[in-house]
């Protein structure tokens, strides 16, 4: 039977008042940006509304523990001195939204990509065998490849042909390269609806588990609006939506480019976005159109999904929004790109509804 099982409330499985008071603390910091000030004046008047200190602990001792546990410090925040977020902070909001959103993920060993296939790769095998067209040259074996030589022709008449070659195998996919791309367009935020926070969970839940579980693995970390730009893992939860509208194509096209630079062979993107692209670049000027889904700018958007689907580069769209046109154009994309989707809701984001076109899976996470 599906439902929900209801127990009686236990005050103590909620955690100490420090602990209740700092998971809204994390939380008012995403929403506002990491604006400390703001974040504490928020928490003080929803305790002023729902009691959550005691007489033994107030604000006061709140703000002098997340001090003393080194997670704010004195600073400046858009030239203003006050609090702002330590290191250690991002580091657990990062932590955080990985357990809410990847909490059920199995742990596997750190940095293996484990498949059962040999192939292009960047980890060597003991294994060798002869050299086919197409082989990288660096993955040649030169102690044997001389030795075959030399056995096949003599030191008197010594020449290298092609039948002495042989190369090193290699695991395949045994280290990935990721661009993550994040919208932070003004729809993000249209009509009171805030996407942009459930983005942001998710990339840092993403970039957390890629850094920690998957240590071999690169990931580089783009945003796009009317144009796209490389972001660092640090700067995730202070990312605003602009007045932008969503060019897609910049991004996809900067994704490109990080990835062109990256030498191991498997690579990929994710991309957490509301919906479809309005937005063009044509040399210097923007083409731009918030109404529906217009042809020109949906044509290059699908163009580089089938660029990057040549190129062996999957896309995996996060879709924060399940609007039926936007799910439609999410549809056509990840299809062209043979690629996998995740939809979710704004109320349920540790939810996601999983499409897989290159599999033909369609199943909840």
């Amino acid at each position: 039977m599906i439902g929900w099982n209801f127990s009686e409330y236990d005050p103590e499985s909620a955690g100490s008042v420090f602990d209740q008071l700092l998971k809204l603390f994390q939380e008012l910091l995403l929403y506002i940006s990491g604006d400390v000030t703001e974040a504490l004046s928020w928490l003080t008047e929803l305790d002023r509304q729902y009691n959550i200190t005691t007489d033994d602990y107030g604000m006061a001792d709140f703000i002098q523990d997340l001090i003393d546990k080194g997670l704010i410090e004195e600073g400046e925040r858009r030239g203003k001195p006050g609090f702002i977020p330590t290191s250690k902070m991002e580091i657990a909001l990062r932590r955080n939204a990985l357990d809410d959103i990847f909490g059920q993920l199995k742990k596997t060993r750190l940095g293996n990509h484990n498949a059962r296939f040999e192939g292009k790769g960047d980890e060597y095998t003991s294994d060798l065998r002869p050299y086919e067209f197409g082989d990288d040259l660096e993955s040649i074996a030169m102690s044997e490849t001389m030795k075959n030589a030399h056995i096949n022709h003599g030191i008197d008449n010594f020449r290298l042909t092609p039948d002495d070659l042989e190369v090193r195998e290699t695991h395949y996919q045994s280290q990935t390269s990721t661009v993550l791309m994040i919208d932070i367009s003004h729809s993000m935020i249209l009509y009171g609806e805030d996407r942009i926070t459930p983005a942001k969970k998710v990339a840092m839940a993403l970039s957390e588990l890629i850094t920690t579980r998957y240590p071999k693995d690169t990931l580089d970390i783009i945003v796009f609006g009317n144009d796209a730009w490389q972001i660092q893992i640090r700067d995730l939860p202070y990312l605003e939506v602009g007045p932008y509208h969503t060019n897609t194509v910049a991004g996809l096209e900067l994704a490109i480019d990080l990835l062109r630079k990256r030498r191991n062979p498997n690579k990929q993107i994710f991309m957490i976005t509301d919906g479809k692209p309005t937005c063009i670049k044509r040399g210097k000027r923007y083409y731009k159109n918030a109404f529906g889904l217009d042809r020109q700018i949906l044509n290059r958007t699908l163009t580089l999904a089938v660029k990057c689907r040549r190129m062996h580069i999957p896309i995996t769209t996060f879709m924060i929004a399940t609007d039926p046109y936007l799910v439609r154009f999410v549809d056509q994309f990840t299809r062209a790109n043979n690629g996998k989707a995740f939809y979710s809701r704004l109320d349920s984001l540790g939810e996601f509804i999983f499409l897989d076109y290159k599999n033909n899976k369609r199943r909840r996470k």
